[in-house]
């Protein structure tokens, strides 16, 4: 069972299904979210929706952009660019609203429970609309959970697990007992969305004290359907009801726009309050109670750490609860999504405390100290950095239970066990492709060789890996050879641009294992010597080394 039909929860059903696990999902409101709230998508969250077929939809509606301005008052102070090519498979971040993305995670779960785009053996998932968990009680062989139907019919379900998704005012962690720690910061942003004709480039905006709306931030994105998101700060005295009244908002917009040239008629159609928390549970794994999302963990929206931690959450967990269900890993494999993911909160909280602090300076200190550093990037271009934002970027899983040591081979790049194994633009039998689109449903192992013939030992451990239900391929396991030059077939991938070879520091018979959510999980120089079957068994069996 799901707790929580938001964008986490609908994209933990899809990938349940995709990986054959049906499940039941509980949504407290009647259909998909209102206003914009969750607007910017990392790369890294739009290849985990392409795992389901919720990419393409995604990027035909959303705005791709690669970079951002930042203004002190009416000067510019910083112009940034995220790494990103031609040959990639996703822009780094596109703007889409989170109703879309909840529509369209929404529409992979039930195409997957359908056959749609998914391996044989798909979960079936049920979305229960206007449905909420008001009890739930855990014990050692699953959970019960009281639920209240939109007619106000209550009935008990048992689950054997359950995955709260069910945001920061979680009914499942209240139950539990369980409390999020950290900091919560006093700083307010108005959020509000206008409906606006404009031609003006897509990248990030920001204004620091700008001559609209003195000493205030104000962000801006744009998103699909003419409509722009404004974020501005409001003052520590400021009324927070009133603060969020049309008669007070709709000034402070009117006057930014007329400041940025702006002139097209506009109309107001979403306001709301916000202010940053750096907040997380402890573990992530509860006994039969697993949490994912906002209700694990709440980081500042300054940096868009906030909905792409997230859906990491959800392909992080998904593969791993799988297997459990379905008998080829021991639940210690659970285990292992709280402490990985646990690593990446706090990785994210620290860079989303640094960013929030320097938005919303929390005391005057601060703020004297942000105004020094605008004030010099104005002259000093090396000072600019300070000033970055730091968008989102995925996290390494630095001592996972589940990579496996190098055993002394010298590699060089960041491919290393615990990283995301990098993309390469590749040529495919249907043409060309990328390496990462491999990902999402078996492990793989990637064998670089020219020489068409796998090796004995290769073969022997492809052939006996355990079937699982829904992950493509023979098996759990699956096999391709990255080639240099050739020919592609159903197993082999032409590097033709020498992107894959370089950026996994691969030699002929270079051998790399990556689990099902694009996560490195060991390489070796020699294939023939790979210890590929002992990781697998360690991994499925109990998540230990």
């Amino acid at each position: 069972m799901i707790v929580g039909g938001g964008p986490v929860g609908l994209t933990a059903a899809a990938l349940l299904a995709h990986h054959g696990v049906s499940c039941l999902l509980l949504e407290a409101d009647g259909t998909w979210c209102e206003g914009s709230r969750a607007i910017c998508l990392s790369r890294r969250s739009q290849e985990i929706l392409g795992w389901v077929g919720a990419d393409r939809p995604m990027i035909a509606k959303g705005l791709p952009w690669v970079g951002g301005r930042s203004y002190f008052r009416d000067r510019e102070v910083l112009h940034f660019e995220m790494p990103s090519e031609a040959t990639e498979r996703f822009a780094p971040m596109i703007n889409i609203q989170q109703y879309y993305i909840e529509q369209y995670a929404h529409a992979a779960a039930l195409g997957a429970a359908a056959g749609v785009g998914a391996g044989h053996g798909a979960g079936a998932v049920d979305v229960r609309w206007s449905t909420r968990a008001c009890a739930v009680r855990a014990h050692s062989s699953g959970v019960d959970v009281d639920i209240q139907t939109h007619d106000g019919m209550t009935h008990c379900v048992h689950t054997d697990w359950l995955i709260a998704c069910d945001g920061g005012r979680s009914t499942v962690r209240e139950q539990m007992g369980l409390q999020l720690e950290g900091i919560q910061y006093e700083g307010r942003y108005v959020i509000v969305d206008i409906e606006q004709d404009t031609r003006r480039k897509v990248e990030r905006l920001a204004w620091f004290d700008p001559p609209s709306n003195p000493g205030s931030t104000i962000l801006m994105h744009r998103q699909p359907d003419n409509i722009w998101r404004i974020d501005y700060q409001v003052a520590d005295h400021e009324d927070p009801v009133q603060a969020v009244k049309p008669d007070n908002v709709l000034p402070r917009v009117r006057a930014h726009l007329e400041m940025i040239g702006e002139t097209a008629p506009w109309k107001p159609l979403w306001i709301s309050i916000y202010n940053a928390k750096c907040l997380t549970l402890q573990g992530y794994r509860h006994g039969r109670v697993l949490f994912a999302g906002d209700a694990a963990h709440l980081v500042p929206i300054f940096g868009v750490r906030g909905l792409n931690s997230g859906l990491d959450d959800a392909g992080n967990l998904a593969w791993k609860l799988a297997l459990v269900l379905q008998g080829h890993a021991g639940d210690a494999l659970l285990d292992s999504y709280s402490s990985e993911r646990v690593r990446a909160t706090r990785e994210n909280i620290a860079f989303g405390a640094k960013s929030t602090e320097f938005m919303a300076p929390p005391h005057e200190g601060f703020a004297l100290m942000r105004e020094a550093a605008l004030r010099l990037a104005l002259v000093v271009p090396s000072v600019r950095s300070l000033i970055n934002p730091r968008q989102s970027s995925p996290v390494e899983y630095t001592d996972s239970p589940l990579n496996q040591s190098d055993h002394g081979d010298a590699f060089g790049g960041s491919a290393r066990a615990g990283m995301p194994a990098p993309e390469a633009k590749l040529q495919m039998p249907q043409g060309q492709g990328h390496l990462t689109e491999f990902y999402g449903s078996a492990f793989v192992a990637l064998y670089f060789s020219n020489h068409p013939r796998l090796p004995v030992s290769l073969r022997r451990v492809a052939e006996a890996a355990p079937p699982c239900a829904g992950f493509s391929g023979a098996g759990s396991l699956r096999l391709i050879r990255v080639a240099t030059r050739g020919t592609t077939d159903a197993r082999t991938v032409v590097d033709d641009l020498g992107q894959a070879w370089q950026r996994y520091d691969a030699r002929e018979s270079t051998l790399y294992l990556v689990r099902p959510d694009g996560y490195v999980m060991g390489r070796w120089r020699d294939a023939e010597s790979a210890d590929i079957d002992m990781a697998l068994k360690r991994a499925l069996r109990n998540g230990k080394p």
